[in-house]
């Protein structure tokens, strides 16, 4: 545990009593909807929770009475209605495992089982489109959830889809099925370094193996007979998009990378101006027990710098105007370090869960991605900014937002000069 959360948990249980959810994520709401959260479900949470120390249990209610009805409309012969019920439960278990930072808790153990087995009879009933992987790595083991097309596939373009620090490889099986799977993509979902089973088996993330894991995964993608190796994106939320980041840097193998909310800024922001949990989150992905070790170790190493002159492939950044773990002037000077084919766009007050617009970003994301490995946005040059306007108005050519009245904040014009031609 941080000094902070420590010492500032009181805080955070006072704002969970009062606004729910949104005292963790503003606005989060649609967010955890794409990510198979049902709105009713999400409610009965949060209606039981007064502290933070309340979740737990909340979230293990709320999924042992999804998993009964799923049991129930088996049991009866509606497969697809049980299908449903199953998923609201695995992501309902999969986040009352993550929020013990605890590998050998038992709890932990339990609610994973409940997670697993709930995965297991999804995918039984959903015709085995979704199979559970397991990958060697580096003398351990990546976990992840590969999620198919129906009927024969050959020669399909691929994604990884890459999570957040905060997000576990089940949270992607609704999005896979509606964004990818539904245009005959097949889809990876992953757990690397430091997250989910891969963590509780004991593999913590450094500041390079994260890239390597999704290289892993790309190796497994590419020997799959319904795969084109050709063909293969990255779709990321969050701290995958800066993983995606880095991996797009250093692997050309991958083809496009669409990343959203994607931590771009200094070690500062997300980890000592933002939430607490952040920090105590990364602490245990990346196994420190010594906060100032944890800070001195990984401040100055922790940013992209000057890595993403390196990328080549199609990019696609979207980020809130508000995002608390990456100030947009941040994002942006990123943006202008980068000179492969790329479009950034900038969506007005929205903050880092970007749920205001997570249904456009998830389904603008993929389709993005469908056609830059179509070959269609790979053009030298390329350089799309867009701000999108809370109203449904859309400003193009330029990013910024218009109350800055054409004054551009000076990280964004130092790295436009700096960057290489």
């Amino acid at each position: 545990m941080t000094a902070r959360s420590t010492g500032q948990g009181w805080v955070l249980d006072i704002a969970l009593a009062e606004d729910g959810f949104n005292a963790l994520h503003p606005a989060g709401k649609g967010y955890m909807e794409q990510l198979g959260h049902d709105h009713t479900d999400f409610d009965k949470v949060f209606a039981q929770v007064q502290s933070g120390a309340m979740l737990l249990k909340a979230w293990a209610t709320v999924a042992a009475e999804a998993e009964e009805r799923a049991t129930d409309h088996e049991a009866e012969g509606f497969a697809q209605t049980a299908a449903d019920f199953y998923l609201r439960a695995a992501v309902m278990w999969g986040r009352a495992q993550y929020s013990i930072h605890d590998a050998e808790d038992v709890r932990k153990t339990a609610f994973r089982d409940r997670c697993n087995h709930c995965v297991e009879r999804l995918g039984e009933l959903r015709g085995n489109r979704v199979r559970r992987v397991v990958l060697d790595f580096e003398g351990k083991h990546l976990y992840a959830l590969l999620h198919l097309p129906a009927g024969e596939v050959r020669n399909a373009p691929a994604v990884v889809l890459g999570p957040g620090m905060d997000m576990i490889k089940e949270d992607y099986i609704h999005a896979a099925e509606r964004y990818f799977t539904s245009r005959g993509m097949v889809a990876l979902s992953v757990e690397g370094p430091g997250q989910g089973e891969t963590r509780a088996k004991g593999l913590t993330v450094d500041l390079t193996n994260y890239e390597r894991a999704v290289s892993r995964c790309i190796d497994h993608l590419a020997e799959l007979p319904e795969v084109d190796a050709g063909r293969i994106g990255m779709f990321a939320i969050s701290m995958s998009g800066y993983w995606g980041m880095r991996t797009v840097a250093t692997d050309p193998r991958l083809g496009a990378l669409a990343g959203f909310g994607a931590v771009s800024g200094d070690f500062e922001t997300i980890f000592d101006r933002a939430q607490p949990s952040f920090k105590n989150d990364y602490m245990y992905m990346s196994g420190y027990t010594d906060e100032d070790r944890f800070t001195a170790e990984l401040a100055q190493h922790l940013p992209l710098g000057d890595l993403v002159t390196e990328i080549t492939c199609p990019l696609l950044l979207g980020i809130g105007e508000m995002d608390e773990l990456t100030r947009l002037e941040q994002a942006l000077a990123t943006y202008e370090r980068i000179r492969a084919p790329k479009e950034m766009r900038v969506y007005e007050g929205e903050f880092h869960p970007l749920g205001g617009v997570a249904a456009e970003t998830f389904r603008y994301g993929a389709e993005w991605i469908e056609r830059a490995l179509a070959g269609e946005l790979g053009t030298p040059g390329r350089d799309e900014r867009y701000y999108v306007h809370s109203d449904g108005r859309t400003t193009k050519g330029c990013a910024n937002p218009p109350w800055w009245l054409g004054a551009v904040p000076h990280e964004i014009t130092d790295a436009a000069a700096m960057a290489p031609s």
